[in-house]
């Protein structure tokens, strides 16, 4: 792969475009996020089929494609913002036009069933992509400000920044481009044309809502298939069971553990990032570096041009 492109630092006064490209969306709930971007100093343009419904979709596939198109193309837009995950984003990439977004490159972010388009966007589109909150539901909802301050200094071009794990599973140091998301979906995507290159790379993970023996299923058919041996490094963010019983969470843990255990490469684990206490915002195809014996991931490059 070529050097990835890197999209236009975001500025105060900027112009965020918000696109629904997944499960339907609340009104009220867009309405609250958009207003917490506005606060963060930026303007907001809200796609007028944000709200559409079809059937648990937020309209039919080719109208939210067609939306994220344009938003891509529309000058005044500065950053595409998903409104919101659930379900619905994987069925948008045969009908993208990758060649077509590259010619215009902007932020993207968005996480969750949106990892779909993080890493479909920076395997075939070579685009920089944003691990990180969603208007309708993390704006909504509260961003913390910790959170809030990590993602607008990522987007304006900070180069120091780092993301500490509760845990060091292998100890080690490892460098490389940055892929992933939820586990869910990136075991979704193995075996389709989008399937993510896992060679050399860091590999984040987390997921929410799963029970123990699918989490051990997916770490399964990844180690089965191959490509946990093949990345320079792992970071775990929450793998928050459906079931938050002792025995469930301890489950979890077991299979992770068993998975990274034989591996040749550092493995942190708890990073705050996705679905769990704290969104904190995630540069997809960065050069990033895992320092396990320091317990912590930092930035080798600005995500931003």
């Amino acid at each position: 792969m070529d050097v990835p492109i890197k999209p236009r630092a975001l500025a105060p006064g900027d112009t965020v475009g918000v696109v629904a490209v997944a499960a339907a969306v609340d009104a009220a709930c867009l309405q609250r996020g958009a207003a917490a971007l506005l606060d963060c100093g930026y303007r907001v343009k809200l796609s007028p089929h944000a709200c559409e419904r079809s059937g648990m979709l937020a309209g039919d596939d080719r109208l939210r494609a067609h939306e994220l198109t344009r938003f891509f193309q529309d000058p005044e837009v500065k950053a595409v913002f998903a409104a919101r995950g659930g379900y619905g984003s994987g069925r948008l990439l045969p009908l993208l036009d990758f060649a077509e977004l590259a010619r215009t490159p902007k932020i993207f972010v968005g996480f969750s069933d949106v990892t779909f388009l993080l890493n479909a966007l920076f395997q075939s589109a070579h685009m920089i992509t944003f691990h990180g909150p969603m208007v309708a539901t993390d704006f909504a909802h509260g961003l913390s400000s910790h959170a809030r301050c990590h993602l607008q200094a990522l987007l304006s071009g900070s180069r120091t920044l780092e993301w500490h794990a509760a845990e060091v599973l292998r100890p080690g140091n490892a460098q490389g481009r940055l892929i992933g998301g939820c586990l869910s979906v990136i075991a979704a995507m193995m075996g389709t044309p989008w399937q993510p290159l896992f060679d050399g790379r860091i590999l984040f993970l987390e997921d929410t809502g799963e029970k123990a023996y699918r989490i051990d299923r997916m770490l399964v058919q990844m180690a089965q298939a191959g490509v946990l041996d093949r990345v320079a490094g792992i970071v775990f963010g929450s793998l928050r069971p459906v079931d938050t019983s002792a025995q469930e969470r301890a489950s979890i843990a077991e299979s992770v553990r068993e998975h990274t255990c034989r591996l040749q490469c550092p493995v942190l684990g708890g990073i705050a990032a996705g679905h769990g206490t704290e969104n904190l915002t995630l540069p997809l195809g960065v050069n990033v570096r895992l320092d396990a014996n320091a317990g912590k991931m930092t930035l080798c490059e600005a995500a931003v041009s």
